[in-house]
């Protein structure tokens, strides 16, 4: 005990730092329809097979997008035969610059996809931390 009380500060500081190691895990937990960055993004793709939605329209799609992203414009969700049937699966929705995909997020849940997050700052972001894209015929 009197070791205890001679180093409250050692124990304190031991406190803090485990907190503040924890604090991102609840932080991801309360925000799961949040935005994820693109290192976030490739690890869903990676580790939990999370599938990219595209929500650009089709002129933009074509002129560029993540390797691999489905496209469904926005306009087009909530009839969309592109979508996975597993609503389990995460979803990763992109755009050109991250302003349409929350609302893309928004209406996916509506449809039941409850593990759908938006990729912050959207195909921009993506190509700046260099990250594949390809480009399709118009």
């Amino acid at each position: 005990m009197k070791f205890f009380i001679d180093n409250w500060f050692l124990f304190l500081a031991a406190a803090v730092s485990g907190g503040l190691l924890v604090w991102p895990m609840f932080g991801k937990g309360a925000t799961s329809g949040g935005k994820v960055s693109t290192a976030d993004a490739v690890n869903l793709i990676n580790r939990e097979k999370a599938v990219l939605i595209d929500v650009s329209e089709p002129a933009e799609y074509a002129a560029g997008h993540p390797m691999g992203a489905k496209s469904v414009p926005l306009a087009q969700i909530e009839t969309s035969n592109a979508l996975p049937k597993n609503k389990a699966l995460p979803l990763v929705v992109v755009c050109t610059t991250g302003a349409r995909a929350p609302k893309a997020v928004a209406a996916l849940k509506r449809l039941g996809f409850e593990n759908t997050r938006a990729l912050a700052g959207g195909l921009e972001a993506w190509r700046a931390a260099n990250l594949p894209v390809e480009k399709s015929a118009a």
